[in-house]
C-alpha cells in the first residue's frame, strides 16, 4: 500500500488483532491439506502455497486499478508502443503491474482443465517483469503441469480468493454503505509477518532451520531502538541508506525503515531511506522483493540482491547508514571459501587487510562457521566522512566471543573490530527467544563515530532474565520481549551506567597477549645442554604458553618476573612467537554464585524428614 492509500483508508485498513491474523495464517495453511494432500509430499506444499500467497496478493494489490490499466493497454496497443510496463505501473499505482486480460478470481469460472491452464499461464505472463523473477526464484511456473493432471489448480485458486479472507490492503465492509468492516484491510507489515510464519511453520513441519530465514520481530523492534534512537536527535532533512547481508524476507529492512519515518516525524524532519539487502535463498529472496514492490517502491526492490554475501557480494562499492543482520552461524561457509580461492589464499579486503604492521591481517574464521564474515562485510561498509558514520546492529551466537585462540582468525576480528574503537556495546539475550535454536545469542552494537563517553570502552549488558513467557511456543521461541522489555533494555544502553544488568570496561579490558614460554634440557650431570651455536637446547615437552591480560599491572615482564619465574628460574619467553588476541566472557563478569542454604535450613529439612519417616513407621508397625 501506498502512501495516498494509507491516507485514505486510515487507521482501519491497517489494524489487525491477533484473531484475525492467526485467522488468516490458520485458512493459508489448510488450504494445503485441503487441496495438495494426495498430490504433494508434505515437504512439498510450500512449493505452491508461498507463491500463490503472494500472487494473491499482488492480485488483489492490483484489483482496483484493473480496469483502467487495460484501458491503458488498449490506447497504447493501438498507438504502437511496445514499451509499455512504466505506463501501465503508473496507471495502476503500484511499482508492478498485470495486463493480462484477467484478475485472479475470473479464473474461477473455468470449467476445461486446458483453458484454465492457458488462461492461467496468460494471467502469470501479464505480471511485470519486476514480477517475473519472483515467479522465477520460486520456480512456480513448474507446479503448473503437475496442478493441472490432478485437476486441483482451480480448486487452490477459488480457496485463494474466497470471500472468507480479505488479503487486500483495503477492508471488505459488510454492505455498500460501507459503515462497518466485515474484514480488515491487511497492510504490509502485517502481510510480511503472515509470510514469515507461514515459512516458519513449514520449516517446522519438514525440521529444517526456521532462523536462517527471519528473525522474531520482537527482537528485530530491538535492534531498530539500538540502530536508530541513539542518534534521533542528529536525524536530518536528508536520504539515508539501511542494508542488511542477510535480509531474509526483509523484515527487518522494513522495520527499520518504519522506526526511522517515525522517529523523523516526532523530529520534525523529512527523510527518505533506500534500503539494501542480499539473499542466498531464492525463496526468500523472491518474498523479500514482492514486500518491497507491495510497499510502492520498485527502486528498493531492485536493491536487494541474489546470492552469497561472502563470496558474491552485489554491493562492493556501497557504503550504507544503518545496518542490521542476523546471519547465519555454526555453518559452514566452505562452498564460498572454495568460490574466494580457498582459505588460505584468500585477499577479499573485507576479511584481509592492513593492519597492526601486517599488510595481509587475516581475520578469517574457520570453514565450519561463517557469522564473523558477515559482521566484518558490515565494517567495511560504513561510512568515515559523514557527522553520523554508520551503526551496525547484528546478531551472533556465543562463539563470536570468545572462539578462536591468539593470532587466529576469529580473535584478529575480534582485535581489529576493537582496537579501531567500534564495538560499542554487546547484549546478552534470554535463551529460547528464536525459532530454532534455544542457545544464547547476543546483539552487537558497532559505531564508528561514538559519543564521547563511549570512546574507548564497551559496555556489556546481560538481558538474560529481561524476557515475558509465551503462552505457546513458537518452535523454540518460549519467550519474547514485551515494548516495556525492550524500553528497559534501551534505557540500560542509553544511561551508560554500571549495575547488575550493565558492565562498562576499556577497550584493552579485553585483549591479552599470549607468550609461549620454553625452558632448557639439562644432560645428566646438570649443565644445560646447547646447540652448536651455544645457545640452550629447548626441552619440548616443558614448553608452554601463558595468558597475560592488557591490563596485568607491568605487562609481559612483570607477569613473567612475578608468576613464572619463581617456579622456573631458567625459564624464558621466545618473543618471536607473542601473539595477542581478544575475547569476551559475559561468564566473568556476569556470574552469580548458587545461593547455598544455611545449616539452619538444611536441619530444619532434616528433622522434618525425621518426623514424616517415624509417623509412616509408626502407621505401618501400627497396622
Amino acid at each position: 500500500m501506498n502512501i495516498q492509500q494509507q491516507r485514505k483508508y486510515g487507521k482501519e485498513a491497517f489494524y489487525m488483532d491477533n484473531q484475525t491474523y492467526n485467522s488468516i495464517v490458520n485458512f493459508i495453511w489448510g488450504i494445503a491439506d485441503d487441496c495438495l494432500r494426495d498430490v504433494y509430499v508434505r515437504g512439498k506444499y510450500r512449493d505452491v502455497i508461498l507463491p500463490m500467497t503472494v500472487i494473491r496478493r499482488l492480485d488483489a494489490v492490483l484489483e482496483e486499478t484493473k480496469p483502467a490499466v487495460l484501458e491503458m493497454k488498449k490506447k497504447l496497443d493501438e498507438a504502437g508502443i511496445t514499451n509499455q510496463t512504466a505506463a501501465l505501473c503508473n496507471t495502476a499505482g503500484q511499482s508492478f503491474c498485470n495486463s493480462s486480460p484477467f484478475c485472479l478470481r475470473d479464473l474461477t469460472s473455468r470449467a476445461k482443465k486446458q483453458t484454465l491452464k492457458a488462461d492461467f499461464i496468460a494471467y502469470l505472463d501479464g505480471f511485470s517483469p519486476n514480477v517475473q523473477e519472483i515467479l522465477d526464484k520460486f520456480k512456480f511456473r513448474n507446479q503448473i503441469d503437475t496442478m493441472i493432471d490432478a485437476d486441483i489448480l482451480g480448486a487452490v485458486i477459488e480457496k485463494f480468493v474466497s470471500p472468507t479472507i480479505n488479503l487486500s490492503p483495503n477492508p471488505v465492509y459488510k454492505d455498500d454503505e460501507k459503515k462497518e468492516i466485515r474484514l480488515p484491510g491487511l497492510d504490509n507489515h502485517t502481510m510480511g509477518v503472515i509470510f514469515e510464519e507461514l515459512i516458519r511453520r513449514f520449516n517446522e513441519e519438514n525440521n529444517e532451520e526456521a532462523g536462517e530465514h527471519f528473525t522474531p520481530r520482537d527482537v528485530v523492534e530491538l535492534m531498530a531502538d539500538l540502530i536508530f534512537v541513539p542518534v534521533a536527535d542528529k536525524i536530518k532533512d536528508a536520504t539515508y541508506s539501511c542494508y542488511d547481508g542477510a535480509c531474509g524476507t526483509g523484515g527487518m529492512l522494513t522495520v527499520a525503515q518504519d522506526r526511522l519515518m517515525e522517529l523523523a516525524e516526532k523530529a520534525g524532519k523529512k527523510v527518505s531511506i533506500h534500503l539494501f539487502g542480499q539473499e542466498i535463498n531464492p525463496e526468500t529472496y523472491a518474498i523479500a522483493k514482492s514486500d518491497l514492490l507491495l510497499q510502492g517502491q520498485g527502486d528498493q526492490a531492485d536493491h536487494i540482491g541474489f546470492g552469497s554475501t561472502l563470496s558474491n557480494d552485489q554491493f562492493p562499492t556501497y557504503q550504507f547508514d544503518f545496518m542490521l543482520s542476523n546471519p547465519p552461524y555454526g555453518k559452514s561457509w566452505k562452498v564460498d571459501a572454495d568460490k574466494l580461492g580457498g582459505k588460505k589464499d584468500i585477499m577479499d579486503s573485507r576479511f584481509v587487510t592492513n593492519f597492526a604492521d601486517d599488510p595481509n591481517f587475516s581475520m578469517i574464521p574457520r570453514t565450519s562457521d561463517g557469522q564473523l564474515l558477515f559482521l566484518l562485510n558490515n565494517v567495511a561498509k560504513m561510512k568515515k566522512t559523514t557527522e553520523l558514520g554508520s551503526r551496525i546492529a547484528e546478531v551472533h551466537n556465543g562463539s563470536s566471543l570468545f572462539t578462536g585462540d591468539a593470532g587466529q582468525g576469529e580473535s584478529n576480528a575480534r582485535r581489529y573490530m576493537i582496537e579501531n574503537d567500534l564495538v560499542e556495546a554487546i547484549i546478552a539475550l534470554p535463551e529460547n527467544m528464536f525459532y530454532n535454536t534455544g542457545i544464547g545469542t547476543f546483539i552487537w552494537i558497532l559505531s564508528n563515530n561514538k559519543a564521547e563517553h563511549r570512546k574507548g570502552k564497551i559496555q556489556l549488558i546481560d538481558a538474560t532474565s529481561l524476557k515475558s513467557p509465551l503462552r505457546k511456543n513458537l518452535g523454540k521461541k518460549n519467550c519474547e520481549f514485551t515494548s516495556e522489555i525492550r524500553r528497559q533494555i534501551l534505557d540500560l544502553y542509553m544511561a551508560f551506567e554500571e549495575n547488575e544488568y550493565s558492565k562498562i570496561f576499556d577497550n584493552n579490558e579485553f585483549g591479552y597477549w599470549k607468550v609461549t614460554v620454553l625452558r632448557p634440557a639439562y644432560n645428566e650431570d646438570g649443565t644445560i645442554q646447547k646447540d652448536k651455536k651455544g645457545k640452550p637446547v629447548v626441552n619440548k615437552e616443558l614448553t608452554d604458553t601463558e595468558q597475560i591480560p592488557f591490563t596485568y599491572e607491568g605487562g609481559i615482564e612483570a607477569f613473567f618476573e612475578k608468576e613464572v619465574k619463581p617456579f622456573a628460574p631458567d625459564a624464558w619467553i621466545d618473543e618471536k612467537k607473542t601473539k595477542i588476541g581478544y575475547e569476551i566472557s559475559f561468564t566473568k563478569y556476569f556470574y552469580k554464585p548458587i545461593q547455598l542454604r544455611t545449616l539452619e535450613e538444611i536441619t530444619a529439612d532434616i528433622r522434618s524428614l525425621e518426623e514424616e519417616t517415624d509417623g509412616l513407621l509408626a502407621e505401618i508397625i501400627g497396622g
